[in-house]
């Protein structure tokens, strides 16, 4: 039988990458979206952190859910 090629330390590494990877997608999709109304740099930073916020957000509920599914599979 073929095993994981990752090593631990690799594994977390590349999840970790993941994670902030997903928030930082989030909050540039909020800065794209605050682009169309042509806002101040002021303005734009604020969505900026305010989707860096909502994207924690979304990842702890999805890694909350996933954590769910998984222990109900077994």
């Amino acid at each position: 039988m073929v095993g994981s090629s990752l090593t631990d330390d690799e594994k977390k590494t590349a999840n970790t990458r993941l994670k902030v990877g997903f928030v930082v997608l989030v909050a540039a999709s909020m800065g794209l979206m605050a682009l169309q109304v042509d806002p101040t740099p002021l303005q734009l930073a604020v969505v900026i952190a305010v989707g860096l916020v909502v994207g924690v957000g979304l990842l702890w509920f999805v890694l909350r859910n996933l954590a769910d599914y998984r222990s109900s599979l077994r």
